[in-house]
């Protein structure tokens, strides 16, 4: 009877002893195994961390050259409405200029160089001239012959040129018309800026602002 108490005792005292084994095997293993988590986590928090600096560091610099091209953007345009402010006056005084030239002796060359040019323009083989009340007055034979000369000399054409009965223009400048009406040359000041106002502006911008305007 003491025999199979002690083999009891000993066979228990394995198991305890097998058990406290086992038990801190797991213990270990869960030590080893929370030791790689919080590692992993911590790499995985670093990873976040570097990521979220990155991209607050993008979004920064996305920020600043919205900014930078925002602001250029607006010094342009300051610029340009300068620009076309200098401009639109210089055209404005240019035809004020040219307006007050009409009584002048040097206006005369002016007008036989709008006339020919709308002769040329029209392409007829003859034409009504009319212009403003103070500008016919200053158009006569001698002109007329002139200008068909030199349209001759241009082109190798005849061309018969006369005043039209219509009345007087209200703007400064010249009008050609064909003598059947269907077509007709407006050569009037204003027209004239306008249809050469991409030029002028490419002028004066190259000459004010040295600069080449882009076509």
């Amino acid at each position: 009877m003491e025999l199979v108490d002690k083999e009891k005792t000993a066979l228990i005292s394995g198991i305890e002893a097998d058990a406290r084994a086992e038990q801190e095997k797991i213990i270990k293993g869960a030590d080893i195994q929370a030791a790689e988590k919080r590692k992993h986590s911590e790499k995985k928090i670093e990873s976040l961390l570097n990521d979220a600096k990155e991209k607050a560091k993008e979004q920064a610099e996305t920020a600043k050259n919205k900014i930078i091209a925002a602001a250029e953007r607006e010094v342009k345009r300051s610029f340009m409405r300068v620009q076309d402010s200098i401009v639109h006056d210089i055209i404005d005084r240019v035809e004020k200029k040219i307006s007050s030239m009409t009584g002048d002796e040097n206006y005369r060359p002016i007008l036989v160089n709008w006339i020919t040019e709308a002769a040329i323009g029209l392409g007829t083989e003859s034409a009504h001239i009319n212009t403003s009340e103070e500008e016919r007055a200053l158009i006569d034979d001698h002109m007329l012959s002139e200008i068909a000369r030199r349209i001759q000399k241009q082109t190798g054409k005849q061309i018969s040129l006369t005043l039209s009965d219509a009345n007087p223009l209200q703007n400064q400048g010249v009008v050609l018309t064909a003598t059947d009406g269907r077509i007709a040359f407006n050569n009037q000041v204003k027209t004239r800026m306008l249809r050469k106002q991409r030029e002028i502006r490419t002028m004066i911008y190259n000459t004010l602002f040295n600069t080449e305007q882009k076509e």
